[in-house]
């Protein structure tokens, strides 16, 4: 996915990586792997800014790589949200290109969040963690500039993560979303565990809405899903009607996993849907017990 660049202006392409499989299976024999992860190249003549890294040193290397072959110099990294497999990878970067890592006040205390998780969750699922220091800050007023051009970080609220943030390039008409908006992947429920269950997910989609992009690039995608807003945010919406329902019909979490492949037997990520899964019915079985416990043992 890309623009085209005019003179003087904007243009962005997309880097979709592929996430390493988890030892074992998923319960109908599919290998227990993330949805591809996306990262955004927003460039002009001279300079860039890169969204979300990824989390293994592999996919860093040829992110990087990647980001060489445009011939710009990348400025800032920018990070949608805490969940560490859109960021663990960004020091890495920053590193290598001399950038700035910059993130909403919300999104840094998520990102410390996922750090103190590592040891019981990700280290746990993943033995390529690089080492993932949180050392990004925020901007005056949540704006930055690419060569003149204004770049807004949006603070949306709950999308599959408490604080996320999008990011708004209102001379591209584009909203690079993170995990608020889905792309042919199945959606994360794991953290919608209030009494509110998805309904402030669905805010978060109003809100990106309200910025009225032309296209959106989602945290995950399949390689070949295209970048129309409205299209993104109509089926990320039904995906999410289509969750809840099946939330109060299904019994089990196995059921649950079942019904929405069947609803949705194109969609990648099924490792994404099976973790949403055991965390909504964990907590469901056993309401008393530790919650962030039932989450990450969702994943493992």
């Amino acid at each position: 996915m890309n623009s085209t660049q005019p003179a003087g202006g904007l243009a962005y392409e997309v880097f979709v990586s592929e996430a390493p499989a988890q030892r074992g299976e998923l319960p109908n024999g599919a290998p227990r792997r993330f949805s591809p992860i996306a990262s955004t190249l927003i460039y002009g003549q001279e300079n860039a800014v890169l969204s979300d890294p990824g989390f293994n040193p592999s996919t860093a290397r040829e992110l990087g790589d990647w980001v060489v072959g445009k011939g710009r110099k990348l400025t800032d990294i920018y990070i949608t949200h805490g969940h560490g497999d859109h960021w663990f990878a960004a020091q890495l970067l920053a590193d290598r290109f001399g950038a700035r890592i910059v993130a909403s006040a919300g999104v840094i205390r998520q990102m410390h969040g996922n750090v103190a998780a590592r040891p019981f969750l990700w280290d746990k699922a993943y033995d390529d963690i690089p080492p993932s220091p949180v050392t990004a800050v925020t901007v005056p007023d949540n704006r930055f500039t690419l060569e003149g051009h204004e770049l807004r970080i949006v603070d949306v609220g709950h999308g599959d993560s408490d604080d996320s943030s999008v990011l708004h390039v209102p001379d591209l008409g584009l909203v690079v979303a993170g995990d608020v908006i889905y792309n042919g992947a199945h959606q994360y429920v794991g953290d919608a565990l209030g009494p509110d269950g998805l309904t402030p997910w669905r805010a978060a989609i109003d809100n990106v809405e309200a910025l009225a992009p032309h296209t959106i690039v989602a945290g995950h995608l399949k390689r070949l899903g295209d970048d129309d807003a409205v299209r993104q945010i109509a089926v990320t919406r039904r995906y999410l009607g289509d969750a809840e329902a099946a939330l109060k019909a299904e019994t089990t979490a196995l059921d649950y996993f079942n019904h929405m492949i069947e609803l949705y037997p194109d969609y990648t990520g099924q490792l994404i849907l099976w973790a949403g899964a055991g965390a909504q019915y964990g907590v469901r079985e056993h309401p008393a017990a530790d919650r962030a416990k039932i989450v990450a043992s969702a994943w493992l």
